[in-house]
């Protein structure tokens, strides 16, 4: 009989292998993306890899870091992917440029590098760009816009009229629609199958579903565990049915939520970050649970249309204490350490 010594690690789990399996997860949706709403979005992530990997050059050198090393881990991508699949697809590339220069060097370099970044960097230049430039970050495209990729690409790198090929979100077009003096019921509005799609909003539901593929993904190659995305959609599912059962005629059935926004996304991909999320098993549950419930309050009640990076980031600020509340009892003992 043989007998290995701690810490009995037998997987390979490099970074570069983890973001390399991140980035892959994220290709099904990369795909349905492309292919049901826009092909603009293969545009943005060119912009913010390119941006990503020259900022994180940048600072590495700055740093007296070796760059090969660090260019090649694959986590300024990741990061960068994450940034072009949360803004509008045809937001011009210095918005794009801008969201990854807050999250990289900001929000990445700026307290300590890799594995010390309190705050989940891609959340972070969401939150900056739609902060400083609402309009913008409202300007997302008509699905089935009928445009070539070079015309979609120009429309990035130029200064159009974007009024005529923009459209809202099905999460602020629900929002606007119920702020009105006298609002139809939720479910007259969702019938609309040009904006809303079968459940979730027009093409997008595709996305969501193809989100939660790679997430499948991630868990069966043991990359995340199941406590975050369970206890966020649990409790997205949880709030969001209450409320729809209390007034079906004023808050969208839980189906919309779960598919629409940047629920599956934050679920599976952002809430999941294990250097600004908690690590305790309990202590996810609460993170996640409470991330939801915050993204969830922001998209209905307030004055954005999705909460998702929000609720997120306002987490993070609690993730050190929750990890402190949470810690599991040492075994043999009584007591909690």
């Amino acid at each position: 009989m043989s007998f290995q010594s701690p810490p009995y690690l037998l997987q390979n789990a490099s970074v570069t292998r983890v973001m390399a399996q991140v980035c892959l997860a994220l290709l099904p949706a990369i795909a349905v993306y492309a292919a049901y709403v826009t092909p603009a979005i293969l545009v943005q992530l060119l912009i913010a890899s390119v941006a990503a990997l020259v900022f994180e050059a940048v600072m590495l050198k700055l740093r007296g870091k070796p760059l090969a090393l660090f260019l090649t881990d694959g986590s300024a991508l990741v990061t960068a992917w994450l940034i072009a699949l949360a803004f509008p697809p045809l937001s011009p590339w210095w918005l794009t440029v801008t969201g990854v220069f807050f999250a990289i060097v900001v929000a990445k370099h700026l307290y300590g590098g890799l594995g010390q970044n309190p705050f989940n960097p891609a959340m972070v230049a969401f939150a900056v760009c739609i902060v400083s430039f609402p309009a913008l970050m409202a300007q997302w495209p008509t699905v089935g816009l009928d445009k070539s990729l070079g015309e979609q690409a120009a429309i990035v790198f130029g200064t159009p009229t974007l009024d005529a090929i923009t459209s809202a979100t099905p999460l602020d077009a629900l929002k606007t629609a119920l702020r009105v003096e006298s609002p139809p019921a939720v479910s007259s509005l969702l019938a609309n199958a040009d904006t809303f799609g079968q459940f979730a909003g027009r093409g997008w539901e595709w996305v969501a579903l193809a989100y939660l593929l790679g997430g499948a993904f991630l868990l069966a190659r043991r990359l995340i565990t199941w406590h975050i995305p369970v206890a966020y959609l649990g409790a997205m599912l949880l709030i969001s049915g209450a409320l729809w059962l209390y007034a079906p005629d004023r808050f969208a059935n839980p189906l919309f939520h779960l598919f629409t926004g940047s629920t599956m996304l934050g679920a599976f991909f952002i809430a999941t970050d294990p250097v600004s999320g908690c690590t305790t098993p309990r202590g996810k549950l609460i993170f996640a649970g409470c991330a939801a419930l915050l993204a969830y309050i922001i998209r209905v009640f307030g004055g954005y249309p999705d909460g998702v990076a929000f609720g997120i980031l306002l987490m993070n600020l609690c993730a050190p204490l929750i990890d402190l509340l949470s810690q599991p009892r040492i075994f043999g003992m009584k007591d909690k350490a």
